[in-house]
């Protein structure tokens, strides 16, 4: 199997990790991952690019959440924050949609990870290939990508 920037970027950094292999399915990526991985979907994380002052970041969030622009901009200290368009993010990480990964991306982007999944032991996102997730440590997630846990998801009100 030929590895991707992501998980290159783990074995550079000799990160214990376990690489998952799932049907693609665009929409619905990550919930269609976590279904078909049999992982609980909070803990598999959506990469997402938005822009905030000046600059982009990569917001991670579980499947079974929304990212909450307000809350991003805070965390960041932003006044506002808007989601990168499918242009931008394929630009700043090097990475289409559909396989985006804070790790092995083309920019370093400040990362926010939402607090539900920052207590967690184990975390799944995308390695950067569709249809390519990564099992790993969440404190090696957070020393590799400087992650900041903060409450950026909205999981709405049911």
């Amino acid at each position: 199997m030929t590895g991707t920037r992501g998980i290159t970027a783990l074995r550079a950094a000799g990160v214990e990790h376990t690489v998952h292999n799932y049907p693609y399915e665009a929409r619905d990526a990550a919930q269609h991952a976590a279904a078909a991985l049999g992982v609980e979907p909070r803990l598999m994380l959506k990469s997402l690019v938005f822009a905030a002052g000046d600059g982009f970041a990569f917001a991670l969030v579980g499947a079974d959440a929304e990212l909450s622009l307000r809350a991003a901009a805070r965390a960041l200290g932003a006044k506002s924050a808007r989601m990168a368009t499918r242009a931008e993010a394929e630009r700043v990480t090097g990475y289409q949609v559909g396989g985006i990964s804070p790790l092995g991306a083309r920019r370093a982007l400040p990362v926010l990870l939402d607090d539900a999944a920052s207590g967690s032991d184990r975390l799944w996102l995308n390695a950067g290939g569709r249809g390519v997730i990564i099992e790993l440590a969440a404190s090696d997630l957070v020393r590799l990508t400087g992650a900041v846990a903060a409450p950026i998801a909205d999981r709405g009100q049911s």
